[in-house]
């Protein structure tokens, strides 16, 4: 995790070259119309019906931008395009956020994408506000994530997020993460892997979580909203290039998403029709999983929270000393 930047990059960083082609640059250069061009990049996600919406209705266009959407292959992927300026703006959690910054990226946090309402973690039913979820097979002799001791359980990949939130269900628990077999496995693998018996425990985002209940294994936990708690988790960052660069259209652009998450947490219906289209899943399906929340602004302490969980659990030598203009315009 404290490796270097261009060991710990590179990989990522030519998964974004291709994924994102050339780059125009940092430079604010408007077009003959008037309006400025933002490259984003997100990775396909439910919550990315805020951006969608925020294009569809026109948002961007009255601030004046022109918002180019790609899929990435991960925020890694995105955070690695948007330092070098392949990319204006991309999305991340701020787990990779926060791997990013101890290793000296220069980043700044624009706006917030998704996350959860204040106090979603006391709520009564965490798997309709988490859209991330620990399953095992309905007869399953494992009752709580310290019985994962020793078992197999997936993960999308290692060291990420979650790993990470799985990892403090165990610990918290009074559980050893170490003693826990990862295996990587993506979702749709890791749901057939968990229905056979290959793993005992599959951890799974949506709409893969619903979709395991449907067929008949049980939620252990909601391991994202037990990490996090509240605030901002999803992030749109840009580089210390764009933000000196484009300031202006990021300001913009943040206004924008604002108006589009507000719009999406007062339109649920709307929303979910869209983050239905953008994951090509079952409108009933994602209507049967988690309800996304748009936060329509970004705490430090949130941020914090998370710095810390990630050094208690060993995933950071220590905490990251965040930069106080983290947040861009406070």
């Amino acid at each position: 995790m404290k490796r270097t930047l261009p060991v710990a990059l590179a990989a990522v960083l030519a998964m974004s070259l291709a994924a994102c082609g050339t780059s125009s640059g940092p430079s604010a250069t408007a077009a003959p119309d008037g309006t400025t061009t933002l490259k984003v990049g997100t990775i396909g996600i439910g919550s990315d019906a805020a951006i969608k919406l925020a294009a569809d209705k026109g948002y961007f266009k009255e601030q004046g931008l022109n918002v180019e959407i790609s899929v990435i292959a991960n925020p890694p992927a995105g955070i690695a395009a948007a330092q070098s300026g392949q990319l204006d703006l991309t999305y991340t959690p701020s787990i990779p956020l926060l791997n990013a910054l101890s290793q000296n990226v220069p980043l700044k946090v624009v706006a917030a994408a998704d996350g959860y309402k204040d106090g979603a973690s006391e709520g009564a039913d965490l798997n309709r506000v988490d859209d991330t979820g620990l399953l095992v097979q309905k007869a399953s002799a494992i009752s709580r994530p310290k019985d994962l001791e020793g078992k197999n359980v997936s993960v999308p990949a290692r060291k990420a997020q979650l790993e990470v939130t799985v990892s403090k269900l165990v610990k918290d628990d009074g559980g050893d993460p170490a003693k826990v077999n990862w295996m990587v496995l993506d979702p749709s693998s890791a749901l057939q892997s968990l229905n056979s018996g290959r793993v005992d425990a599959a951890s799974l985002v949506a709409p893969f979580t619903s979709k395991a209940v449907s067929e008949g294994n049980r939620l252990l936990a909601s391991p994202g909203v037990k990490f996090f708690e509240e605030g901002a988790i999803g992030l749109w960052v840009a580089g210390a290039n764009t933000v000196k660069g484009k300031q202006k259209a990021l300001e913009g652009f943040r206004a924008a998403i604002y108006k589009a998450n507000a719009y999406a947490n007062g339109h649920t219906d709307e929303a979910q029709q869209v983050s239905a289209e953008i994951t090509k899943t079952p409108l009933d399906v994602v209507k049967s999983g988690a309800v996304n929340y748009w936060p329509e602004d970004v705490r430090l302490e949130d941020i914090e929270r998370a710095n810390k969980n990630l050094a208690d659990l060993g995933f950071l030598s220590s905490p990251v000393k965040l930069p106080g203009d983290l947040i861009f315009g406070k």
